[in-house]
């Protein structure tokens, strides 16, 4: 028997999978680390102990348990969530904590900065990308104005795939789909990193070499191997960001197939047949050569649920938390009795792209339950998916098929408000573990073991959620769009000193 490793990094969690030739699952484990905010708008991991610590400690369990031998796995590729920025000095050596992607919101004055230097047009030109909250670039910039110490020990800026595939290999890669969010540093058109745009950022040396996602990076060294159990020589893929692994797991390949997962965010991702240049999206060229894929997210998603859990039901454990206000939510009629909920704890990513965003609790009384409150939460998070399915469809790209994966495909309510508000169907496949299944394939794809076409037979469909209309969520949504409008000033001058 062939099998293939996967494992991902997400934000509260990493998973792995070993999986078959024929896509079963053979073995799995997970492990929970934080997301740390050491202030407002920021967020990071420790590349050591979340990341790294966690890939190993999830290998050496899966390959005990599932009683592989190492020799059996063909190839390993992982995914992580992405884009980060992590500086390393010229040994390798994290220089400090990663700086995660869009929910970090640190380089708002490096972002206005370059978009009036270049211009908005040109940068949407060149990188395909408007420069946002998501963009590398100026958290590169941010690292080099408030950090001058540790910029000068930087040898080389990486994402989080990138510190793994060096962890294993010694090799310093990217895939294409991760660089396009390095804007302004990567030129779209000509495939490869820039500095047309921005010599003052970093110059290109300093940054990963480029690849294809099912390219073969290099091999586990001996001295990975010693660590993690696997067998030196592995080949390991170049790896690419979770949610275009998670996208993969679930079968999105053809133009018009959109994955929504449903994770720590909401990140979306619609395969489409020429690149979608529009600042309220992210383009990147897609995981193979010739593709194009069409990207939105939202800041904050199922991390609102842990904030909702651990601030308002911390009399519950853990394990019985979300059962709980589940039931509580289920007892709260659509449109929560008359509540809205602005979902930018964090700012907001697409399409608003507003870093200064806050969230809201909208039309509170003294009959409002839990209940109300965290259905309320859902729904306001469905709120704002709508808002990007419109905007999909404005820019010509409705979603031919939507394909929905993640842990949040479990939470009814949340799943069945989203299809109802945006007007939209979803199909679930019968695995929803998502991108370390996905990574799995992928790494089954790079060594000949499966093509693209071989994941309807891994993880075929097993359900589709159709919307109802409702009334009030036809009536409360421009409302949440009107409340942000209507609060953008006060929101500002919060963050005022």
């Amino acid at each position: 028997m062939s099998y293939t490793l996967g494992v991902d990094i997400g934000t509260f969690e990493s998973k792995g999978v070993l999986v078959d030739h024929e896509g079963r699952i053979v073995a799995s484990a997970a492990r929970p680390h934080d997301m740390l905010v050491p202030q407002p708008g920021w967020a990071e991991h420790r590349p050591d102990e979340d990341w790294w610590s966690d890939f190993v400690q999830i290998t050496r369990e899966i390959l005990k348990n599932s009683g592989v031998s190492p020799e059996q796995i063909k190839a390993v590729a992982t995914s992580a969530i992405g884009p980060c920025m992590l500086p390393l000095d010229k040994d390798g050596r994290p220089l400090m904590n990663g700086v995660l992607y869009g929910v970090d919101t640190r380089s708002a004055e490096e972002i206005e900065l370059l978009t009036q230097r270049i211009g908005e047009d040109v940068i949407l030109k060149v990188c395909g990308n408007a420069l946002t909250s998501q963009s590398v670039g100026p958290k590169i910039l941010w690292l080099k104005r408030n950090r001058p110490e540790i910029w000068a020990q930087t040898a080389r800026i990486v994402t989080s795939t990138t510190y793994l595939t060096f962890r294993l290999t010694g090799e310093t890669v990217i895939d294409h789909y991760t660089a396009a969010n390095f804007s302004p540093l990567y030129d779209v058109g000509a495939l490869d990193w820039t500095q047309a745009l921005a010599d003052d950022i970093a110059p290109t040396e300093m940054l990963p070499r480029l690849m294809w996602s099912t390219e073969i990076a290099g091999q586990v060294t001996p001295e990975a191997a010693a660590i993690t159990g696997l067998a030196a020589g592995t080949p390991v893929t170049c790896g690419t960001i979770d949610a275009a692994a998670e996208a993969v797991s679930v079968g999105t390949r053809h133009a018009g197939d959109m994955m929504m997962m449903y994770g720590s965010t909401i990140f979306i991702i619609q395969v489409t047949q020429t690149p979608v240049r529009d600042p309220r999206l992210w383009y990147a060229p897609w995981l193979t050569p010739g593709a194009h894929a069409s990207m939105a997210g939202l800041a904050t998603s199922g991390t609102l649920t842990h904030w909702f859990r651990d601030q308002f039901a911390r009399e519950l454990s853990q394990k019985e938390a979300f059962g709980v206000l589940a039931r509580e939510a289920e007892d709260s009629p659509p449109g929560a009795n008359r509540l809205l909920f602005l979902p930018y704890f964090s700012g907001e990513r697409t399409p608003i792209h507003d870093p200064r965003a806050k969230g809201a609790f909208f039309g509170l009384d003294l009959t409002h339950t839990r209940g109300d409150l965290y259905r309320a939460l859902l729904e306001g998070i469905a709120n704002g998916t709508a808002h990007v399915i419109e905007t999909y469809r404005d820019v010509g790209q409705p979603p031919a098929r939507i394909l929905a994966v993640g842990g949040g495909t479990k939470n009814d309510i949340w799943l069945q408000a989203t299809s109802d508000i945006a007007g939209v169907p979803q199909i679930v496949c019968e695995k929803t573990i998502g991108a370390s299944f996905g990574d799995a394939f992928l790494a089954a794809c790079a060594v000949g073991l499966a093509d693209f076409e071989a994941i309807d037979a891994w993880n075929p469909v097993e359900r589709a959620v159709e919307p109802e209309e409702r009334a009030v969520y036809a009536r409360q949504y421009p409302l949440f769009r009107e409340l942000y409008e209507s609060t953008r000033h006060i929101a500002r001058s919060l963050d005022a000193p």
